[in-house]
């Protein structure tokens, strides 16, 4: 029962917050006249004392003091006497816990943040560096239209900087302070929870006691957070995949990020992006487990609740192995641009354009989507591109086709043409380079 309980091989991770949290306890209790001043010294000696144990790996965790919690608090009393006690005045395990999770959390969610910010800067010199670089557009992965590889690369950045507006309002549900609730009820002890909260940087309180050690939002809030970022980086990394095959060729990834075939020499497997796509599963799992625990919980605390660590540990320790090797596997990228060339050289990808002239020619583009679709049927038949087609045979689909369209099927010049906001064309995606160097700064 007792190992099957015991938080303490994954819950150690909270010592330095459990640490820090006592400290701001043991000075209010001191201001409060609660505990005495001498002992007040002994106990933040004490804690010290641990806390450089704890650094230098020389700490004597013990599986039947169940938590990290009660391991320091056992070592405190057998440093500095019972006196070592009266740490645990006025509060109890729950809104402690509590207490270390959210001041946990608010150091990890700074992190994060830092490695998002240098992802997206990755992401904006690589739009940089493939500058003026052509890639078919996809829908339904079936070429569409032809686009600047900058562009596609550019909504990855967007995508990010929502992810991180996500993570702001995490911070925002973190930034609550719940020591002082007790194990539900408060504490009939004279108290200074403001004074508390100031010392450790919350931004408020929690208003109510039983909210305080019952809420896990916080913690499923930021497992939401992480599953919708790690849906759009494996987008990404199922795009970095499906490039570098050979059915696609448009890139190459460098063989630090890649493994061989244990059978086929010739083999060059993108890895990497193949582990953030399986370990997206990963994250999503521990999303859903949080969520079926806590269901149908009734308030206050319960045991159940103590599931609430190790997937959000283990989500924590993917997003922090995973996004600085995404960047730097992301500059690593080089592209194959006789591949590329070839691919948007295919000129049904500018039948859009086709469509749009003969809208311009008074059609209505319903009428301009089936004539140009028929066109297309017919090239497809006699297997030949539309530039191949002689002028008269354009013509019998309509007058306008006919005229010299050679601009029309030009992939560059198609690029060029989008030009409204948000599009393709060189001279929105500056813009939008601009702006997201703006968005970064």
């Amino acid at each position: 029962m007792l190992h099957f309980s015991a938080s303490l091989p994954f819950d150690r991770r909270l010592a330095f917050v459990d640490i820090k949290g006592s400290i701001a306890h043991v000075q209010m209790l001191k201001k409060q006249g609660i505990i005495a001043s001498e002992e007040s010294e002994q106990i933040i000696n004490g804690l010290e004392e641990i806390r450089v144990e704890l650094e230098q790996g020389q700490f004597p965790y013990d599986l039947d003091f169940e938590d990290i919690h009660m391991n320091i608090e056992k070592r405190l009393t057998e440093m500095i006497g019972p006196v070592g006690g009266k740490l645990h005045t006025a509060r109890s395990r729950n809104d402690q816990v509590a207490l270390d999770t959210h001041l946990y959390m608010k150091e990890e969610i700074k992190a994060l943040d830092l490695l998002l910010t240098q992802l997206q800067e990755t992401i904006l010199h690589l739009a940089e560096r493939f500058e003026g670089v052509l890639i078919p557009g996809y829908t339904h992965l079936q070429r569409a239209q032809p686009v600047l590889l900058s562009h596609h690369l550019l909504a990855y950045f967007w995508m990010l900087k929502r992810d991180r507006g996500r993570l702001e309002g995490v911070l925002k549900h973190t930034d609550l302070m719940p020591l002082g609730a007790g194990a539900l009820a408060g504490t009939g002890f004279d108290i200074d929870r403001l004074q508390v909260a100031d010392s450790l940087g919350f931004a408020v309180l929690y208003e109510n006691s039983i909210d305080a050690v019952s809420d896990r939002d916080y913690i499923i809030e930021f497992l939401s957070f992480a599953a919708i970022l790690m849906m759009h980086l494996s987008r990404l990394c199922e795009e970095l995949i499906n490039w570098s095959s050979a059915e696609f060729g448009f890139i190459e990834i460098d063989d630090a990020y890649t493994t061989g075939s244990s059978m086929m020499p010739q083999k060059k497997n993108p890895d990497l992006a193949e582990l953030a796509r399986g370990k997206t599963g990963r994250v999503y799992g521990s999303l859903i487990a949080l969520l079926t625990v806590m269901k149908g919980l009734p308030l206050a605390y319960n045991k159940d609740m103590q599931e609430d660590k190790e997937g959000f540990f283990d989500t924590v320790d993917t997003l922090k192995g995973l996004l600085p090797l995404l960047s730097e596997m992301l500059k690593t990228i080089t592209v194959n641009s006789s591949c590329l060339k070839e691919a948007v050289d295919d000129d049904y990808l500018c039948a859009t354009d086709l469509a749009d002239y003969l809208v311009k020619n008074g059609l209505t583009f319903r009428e301009a989507h089936h004539i140009v679709g028929s066109l297309i049927a017919y090239c497809r038949k006699e297997k030949k591109r539309l530039r191949q087609l002689a002028s008269e045979i354009r013509g019998r689909f309509h007058p306008a086709l006919a005229e010299e369209i050679s601009s029309l099927l030009d992939p560059v010049k198609v690029v060029e043409a989008r030009r409204s906001r948000g599009g393709t064309a060189p001279s929105a995606v500056k813009e939008q380079l601009r702006l997201a160097w703006k968005e970064l700064s």
